[in-house]
């Protein structure tokens, strides 16, 4: 059975950031892992506070550029129409330019676990 959420909140953070989750849903024949779709915007000079997820997020860039950190690894600036991919529980951060970025971003993990989990 296909478990599914659909929500159209879009909280905003202290730093303006923007974020809408379109889809949460079990992928079917796969136990205990969820999909979820958000669409995300990021102000201008904005660096998101350093983070991990219990699985992978492919980024597609909708507008504008965000340069992806990862901890130890090269830093990778995507721009409009590319798309970037975080590992399982790699740390990593979202930094932008003076144009800021929108965002589509796509999330496989384990069902029940946080969407993100914050580091100093």
């Amino acid at each position: 059975m296909l478990a599914l959420i659909i929500a159209n909140v879009t909280p905003v953070s202290a730093d303006g950031v923007k974020l809408e989750t379109l889809l949460k849903a079990q992928l079917e024949g796969v136990d205990g892992t969820e999909v979820i779709v958000s669409k995300v915007q990021i102000p201008a000079n904005t660096s998101l506070p350093k983070h991990w997820h219990p699985g992978e997020e492919f980024v597609y860039i909708l507008e504008g550029s965000v340069t992806l950190w990862q901890k130890d690894k090269k830093s990778i600036t995507g721009r409009t129409g590319e798309v970037l991919k975080v590992p399982l529980e790699q740390i990593h951060t979202g930094i932008t330019g003076n144009e800021g970025a929108s965002l589509l971003v796509f999330r496989v993990h384990e069902q029940g676990k946080p969407e993100r989990v914050m580091v100093e």
